[in-house]
């Protein structure tokens, strides 16, 4: 495993060097509550052990539970804001960073999150998520509106360039912002944000979205209509799994799939309530207020169409 030969010794000489024994055990515990070091190792109790062989034990095991990644978020949270109120310097942190870098991980500096080299691969749960892992995400729902009405009055060619062209734009505005693609059936799509300014990277994702299609539509559309969507951007807890369906179960899934069904017109961006208070106010003076669904607020709405004054 790159990780456990890069990253590992530097991990395990940064906290050798940096904490006690005590404080070594206490933040591998952070990422696995029930870790215990003389039950894992079978040292009677009460006997010292050194900090070299402390940090070899913990690096060790916590790769072991595939928690060391996690681990190394902990350290570098606690190297920034310190734990329990007490200020920590782990020397040679950078370099664990930087061995995890090396190893085809990228590091989001806005959370202090590693996730998988885009460059190299991209998977649905970005490198990291395990099946149980709840996270707060922002989800991106999209219909295609009247997609029968369109596949019966258009060649199966046409439809399949169309809706190629389609899900290129839908990948490419998602990807691009770090996020991911988790379902993409014959009349929508479902796009996940995890890392980052996720909130603001869903809006952006489904503003592009719109302002592509509407000039694909203008230029390119083989179909005899236009391509007409409808886009809702929500967000809260997420449980991942790695089955496709067991993910759709998520509320905050549901809810962003009834918002786009119940409050949102054609060829529309419709934003909770929630989403739009985190957004600046250079975006918030975009959309409008219908004034139903998504909580007190209502579903804020962004449209794309020519200027007719």
């Amino acid at each position: 495993m790159k990780t456990k030969v890069i990253s590992g010794s530097y991990c395990r000489k940064c906290i050798a060097q940096s904490l006690p024994v005590d404080m070594m055990i206490r933040f591998a515990q952070i990422v696995s509550p029930r870790y215990d070091i003389y039950e894992r190792s079978g040292i009677p109790e009460g006997i010292p052990i050194s900090n070299q062989n402390a940090a070899n034990m913990i690096v060790a095991d916590l790769i072991q539970e595939n928690c060391f990644i996690d681990f190394v978020e902990a350290l570098v949270q606690i190297d920034s804001h310190g734990y329990m109120g007490r200020k920590y310097v782990l020397k040679g942190l950078n370099d664990v960073v930087t061995g995890l870098i090396q190893a085809g991980y990228s590091f989001d500096s806005t959370t202090g999150q590693f996730f998988e080299n885009q460059n190299e691969r991209i998977s649905q749960n970005w490198g990291r998520l395990r099946d149980g892992d709840e996270r707060v995400m922002a989800v991106l729902r999209l219909d295609i509106v009247s997609n029968s009405s369109l596949v019966k009055q258009n060649a199966d060619s046409s439809i399949e360039k169309a809706y190629n062209a389609l899900r290129r734009i839908v990948t490419q505005a998602v990807e691009s912002r770090l996020g991911r693609l988790w379902s993409w059936e014959g009349d929508g799509a479902l796009g996940v944000f995890l890392f980052g300014y996720k909130e603001k990277a869903a809006v952006y994702a489904a503003m592009e979205i719109l302002h592509e299609l509407f000039f694909y539509n203008r230029l390119e559309n083989p179909l005899n209509k236009p391509i007409n969507v409808r886009i809702a951007v929500h967000f809260g807890p997420v449980r991942y799994s790695g089955n496709a369906m067991e993910r759709l179960k998520n509320e905050t899934i549901k809810e962003v799939s009834r918002l786009e069904s119940d409050s949102v017109p054609a060829n529309t961006v419709g934003v909770s309530w929630n989403i739009y208070l985190s957004m600046d106010k250079s975006i918030q003076d975009l959309l409008s207020y219908p004034g139903k669904g998504a909580g007190e607020g209502g579903v804020r709405l962004y449209h794309v169409g020519m200027d007719k004054s």
